[in-house]
């Protein structure tokens, strides 16, 4: 996402500008650039890091069609964010931490569906490549990668292949290194808007159970419901093929959320901009509509587009970033029904709300603008839920998505079962 160069296209990953380039086209001048950008790794600011005690974390940063990651030092007592720079340029359209190694994973824009994975210096901020792989046995003429998420037990990966139609799985070794593509998936089917002329996979969880993968498809208007096995760690359709939960037709499911109770499921759909709450049946693995509710504005006008979805630890609230309005809206949610009620809708801090992530002491949220090239904090009360805007921010190009790197919390391997 990025400065006055070339901004993000439009037709994939859920983009919401129409005077946007089509991706396909910047993928391609990527793809070109791409093997002269991908190897080097640049340190973080040694003042910075010297300053910065381990109590501190690391928020890595995607920059949609910049080439570049960048860190920033956090300080979740104080609230200080202090920007170390880029830190690796290698096309980034989507990055994610493993949940106790110090290994970070970058999703590329090119050809092949690339992943690669960087050793994280805990003490500076600084990247190390440690690994390659491509998720497309053939590459399908365009790339971009529009999701990746290691499973909770950091034993694999999670992958949506937007321009290929499919998702994946990728093992990961002991130490959190890549290992091999354990499955691969394609989805079927599309809708009604020109960007949905084919299945495109946005998001892809794992359910509590552990026995199923939903994928949130944005270009099929389902969320198809895969066999997952746990042990293998691949997704299969079964005998008779994938379950699937039909949205309205041109909605463009984009990213869906367990809540912590492991029945209630939240989905967010990016072109109508509307919120469902779903029933999941987790013996069956079936979704079922308990209520739909649009994310907009009352006196909403223009462009529609929701972005990002989450859910407070304690389940209590649901959190959206909307696109159109430039908004960041929060979601009470009722007791012993789990039905949504809106209770505060607040400009982002910036423009175009790319994606957002919580901080896991539930009292920050870290929002990226995209267009207005900042990553701005807000504070989350911890009784109402309601955020406030810090007026913190740091300026880096185009972000797509933040990342959370807990230096303290220690090393411990990922969880066998």
């Amino acid at each position: 996402m990025k400065e006055a160069p070339p901004p993000p296209p439009s037709a994939d990953r859920g983009d919401r500008s129409p005077r946007r380039p089509s991706r396909r086209a910047v993928l391609t001048a990527l793809t070109a650039v791409s093997a002269a950008t991908a190897a080097p790794l640049l340190s973080a600011t040694p003042a910075a890091a010297a300053r910065a005690g381990r109590t501190d974390d690391l928020l890595y940063i995607g920059t949609w069609g910049r080439n570049q990651v960048h860190a920033v030092r956090f300080d979740p007592v104080r609230g200080a964010m202090t920007p170390l720079g880029s830190v690796a340029e290698v096309s980034s359209s989507w990055v994610a931490v493993h949940p106790s190694r110090p290994v970070l994973y970058v999703a590329g824009a090119e050809q092949g569906g690339l992943i690669r994975s960087f050793g994280i210096d805990d003490s500076t901020g600084a990247l190390r490549r440690t690994g390659e792989i491509g998720t497309e046995p053939v590459p399908t003429g365009s790339g971009g990668l529009s999701y990746i998420g290691p499973t909770g037990d950091g034993e694999a990966l999670l992958v949506a292949d937007f321009a290929a139609g499919s998702a994946a799985t990728v093992s990961l070794t002991a130490d959190g290194g890549l290992g091999a593509v354990a499955s691969s998936v394609r989805d079927t089917g599309s809708g009604p808007s020109p960007r949905q002329a084919a299945p495109h996979p946005h998001h892809v969880v794992i359910d509590p159970s552990r026995r199923f993968a939903l994928v949130a498809d944005f270009g099929a208007d389902r969320v198809f419901v895969y066999d997952y096995d746990r042990a293998t760690h691949r997704l299969s359709a079964g005998s008779t093929g994938p379950g699937s939960f039909a949205t309205a037709p041109g909605s463009g499911p984009r990213r869906l959320v367990f809540h912590p109770d492991g029945r209630t499921v939240h989905l967010l759909s990016e072109l109508t901009a509307d919120l469902r709450v779903l029933n999941w049946d987790t013996h069956q693995g079936v979704l079922t509509q308990r209520q739909l509710l649009t994310t907009n504005a009352p006196d909403h006008a223009g462009a529609t587009s929701a972005a990002e979805l989450a859910v407070s630890r304690d389940g209590r609230y649901v959190y959206v970033s909307n696109r159109g309005d430039n908004a960041l809206v929060v979601f009470a949610v009722a007791r012993g029904t789990g039905l949504l009620t809106e209770v505060q809708r607040l400009p982002c801090g910036g423009v175009t709300p790319w994606s957002m992530t919580l901080h896991s002491s539930g009292r920050w949220l870290f929002v990226a603008n995209e267009a207005s090239g900042s990553v701005n904090l807000f504070r989350v009360h911890p009784g109402s839920g309601r955020l406030t805007d810090t007026g913190t921010s740091v300026a880096v190009p185009n972000p797509d998505c933040v990342s959370v790197r807990h230096p303290h919390v220690g090393d411990t391997g990922p969880t066998r079962s």
